[in-house]
């Protein structure tokens, strides 16, 4: 069985992650889409509530596990038996940061992790999480950058921070 880990902090998930994640699921007999626990960034969702959406999100995709993980990529994919790294570009600038992880991955874990990139559709290639977070932050509209049942999640973050 062919598997890949499409690893990211998700907060949140945008249209473009949600792209990557389904044509990634063509390419694969199962996709396991996990979410980082970084404790260095300051996340608007916790981790358990990034998971809850997720899963939402891609339940109708059927070989899309989601889960989440701390730690380095390379262990986790080691203890899941995982010998494939799904990441987006949208940019070269992208590219760059995304080479040094690969090439890192693939060197510590002894050539066991490999990475593929997927561009990211035109129509998505504006967006980030860190933009959608932005927008919202200041009212505006950001329907066209992740899905509807996201935008009400990300909105009500954003009044409960006002209270």
């Amino acid at each position: 069985m062919k598997t890949a880990v499409y690893p990211g902090s998700f907060d949140p998930i945008t249209l473009g992650h949600l792209d990557v994640i389904q044509r990634a699921a063509q390419m694969f007999d199962e996709l396991t889409v996990s979410v980082l626990d970084n404790k260095a960034k300051n996340a608007l969702f916790s981790v358990e509530e990034r998971v809850s959406i997720l899963k939402e999100v891609t339940k109708d995709i059927p070989n899309v596990k989601v889960d989440s993980f701390n730690g380095l990529l390379i262990d986790y994919a080691r203890e899941k038996d995982i010998h494939i790294s799904v990441r987006g570009l949208r940019a070269i600038t992208d590219f760059e940061y995304e080479l040094q992880i690969a090439q890192t991955n693939r060197k510590l874990s002894n050539g066991a992790l490999d990475t593929i990139f997927l561009t990211t559709s035109l129509e998505y290639a504006y967006l980030s999480s860190s933009g959608v977070k932005e927008i919202a932050a200041f009212g505006g509209d950001i329907s066209q950058c992740v899905p509807e049942y996201v935008a009400k999640l990300v909105y009500d973050k954003f009044e409960q921070s006002k209270r």
